[in-house]
């Protein structure tokens, strides 16, 4: 399967590297020359391409700059500490005082601005964004819209799927990746795309020089700590979604965090999924998953959601809410998630067990929390939880989801997750002294398994009838990053093979 960063558009006309200048005030050094594409990765330069050399934090990409160039590269953009790295170049160089600021504006020139001929309807939030995505992909198609979406379980293009790049775990591309993306959606007929938001898009300039239909509020809530250190640093990237490159705001404004953003000068639309006043609000059911959904001009909507849990019930009217923004009936958006299966979220592995079996991507407190209520709502007998946290990541919600696993659960397996650099063992402590500070009538049944394959085996292995067995942290995901390497690792596989070998 080609990889969605592998993918550029095939008809694109040259673009005058003076002309990228002046879009970004850069100062152009040498002759003026023409450019046919844009990449920021020296190993896929393709001949006529503008470098980009950004600062990281460990190295300058300009130090890579020869190596582009004698790949194909006609043009470099890069900074002034970039120029001094790369040295003498045989081509161009455009100076700019911030590369991450530019990057998005440079690639939308190469590639024709092709947000401007696509309705774009960005999602960010905490939680929750790909299973809107999902949602909002599956109105689309009821209402016979040819999209697309772009997320981080895969990218979509109309009927055709494409995996990311092995090893990347980006939610939202780099911006030479994702203008390339969105031109090849425009050469495809592609009239509206779906995509996930993250807070490392908008801060890192991925999504710049995009113009949205609609951009989506879900929530917020801890994570991301070790990136922006604080909440407040946190939502202010999330915010930056509604700063003016979006049409229509529509915001949770259960959530307080969205609903500071109100008062922002653009058309904004309110959702209360707790059935507070808002332009959209949500009516709880009879039934799991039944709710009405109560918008403008006199919409009332009977919605029988496939996915289990309130949180749902509010991606599912958040979904409905910003398909309406682009047109869409509401009564088709209703019809449309009744029979949504979303990867990883909440997705049931059935393998003729006697009791419930969930994987889930929830890797953030709030998230395992929701996760725990939801499944508990469905069980009759035990919720047991396998669970781990990732290394390299913020480490201050570890023990907070040792506390709200313990707490949910009647059983609680920690077990690894994607440790990547740091010592496994110092993770699961961590969340041991999260686990072990509930009190002990609170506190679930606690088990201590390394290895995640034999935690999940030892979770089916303590299941009985009625039970449910929830394996959190990875959803989708198909490796398990241990120091520099990525070992297979499905979570969805390892919990149906412990169900086949428990039962034979």
């Amino acid at each position: 399967m080609t990889s969605s960063s592998q993918l550029r558009p095939t008809n694109r006309p040259m673009v005058r590297t003076t002309a990228i200048a002046q879009r970004i005030s850069a100062q152009h050094q040498g002759a003026e020359v023409q450019v046919s594409g844009i990449t920021n990765r020296s190993a896929e330069v393709r001949a006529g391409d503008l470098f980009v050399g950004v600062p990281g934090s460990r190295a300058h990409g300009a130090r890579f700059a020869a190596d582009a160039v004698a790949a194909g590269a006609v043009a470099v953009l890069t900074d002034q500490q970039g120029v001094d790295v790369a040295g003498p170049l045989e081509v161009p160089v455009l100076v700019v005082d911030d590369v991450r600021a530019v990057i998005g504006a440079a690639a939308a020139q190469v590639y024709g601005d092709p947000s401007r001929s696509l309705k774009l309807l960005g999602i960010t939030g905490t939680s929750g964004k790909t299973t809107t995505a999902y949602l909002l992909r599956a109105i689309l198609d009821a209402a016979g819209i040819r999209s697309g979406l772009l997320g981080t379980v895969e990218t979509l293009i109309a009927d055709e799927r494409f995996e990311h790049t092995p090893g990347a775990s980006f939610t939202t591309p780099e911006a030479p990746d994702l203008q390339a993306l969105l031109a090849v959606m425009v050469e495809r007929s592609v009239t509206h795309v779906v995509m996930e938001v993250s807070s490392h898009a908008l801060q890192l300039g991925r999504v710049s020089g995009i113009e949205f239909a609609v951009a989506g509020f879900n929530n917020l809530s801890q994570d991301h700590l070790d990136f922006h250190h604080t909440m407040e640093e946190y939502f202010q990237a999330k915010a930056a979604l509604f700063d003016g490159r979006a049409a229509v705001h529509v915001l949770n404004i259960d959530d307080p965090y969205g609903a500071t953003l109100v008062d922002r000068p653009q058309r904004t639309v309110t959702l209360s999924p707790s059935g507070a006043a808002a332009d959209w609000s949500v009516r709880p059911g009879g039934a799991p998953g039944a709710f009405t959904l109560v918008g403008p001009e006199s919409v009332n909507l009977n919605v029988n959601l496939s996915l289990p849990g309130a949180f749902n019930v509010a991606n599912a009217a958040m979904a409905a809410a910003m398909a309406a923004e682009v047109g869409v009936d509401s009564e088709l958006a209703a019809a449309a998630l009744a029979d949504v299966r979303v990867p990883g979220r909440m997705e049931r592995i059935e393998a003729g067990q006697d009791y419930l079996a969930v994987v889930d991507y929830s890797h953030k407190p709030a998230a395992v929390e929701a996760a725990l209520q939801s499944v508990r709502q469905q069980a009759r007998g035990r919720v047991l939880i396998v669970l781990g946290c990732g290394g390299d990541r913020d480490a201050s919600k570890r023990p907070i989801m040792g506390e709200v696993a313990a707490r949910g659960a009647d059983v609680l397996v920690i077990t690894d997750d994607n440790p990547r650099s740091e010592d496994p063992a110092a993770i699961r402590a961590a969340m041991l002294r999260g686990a072990h500070s509930v009190d002990a009538p609170e506190r679930a049944q606690i088990l201590e398994v390394s290895d995640r394959a034999a935690a999940i085996r030892a979770a089916v292995e303590l299941a009985r009838t009625d039970d449910v067995v929830l394996v959190a942290g990875k959803g989708h995901e198909t490796g398990q990053y241990v120091g520099t390497v990525v070992h297979p690792f499905d979570d969805r596989a390892q919990l149906r093979a412990a169900i086949a070998e428990r039962t034979s």
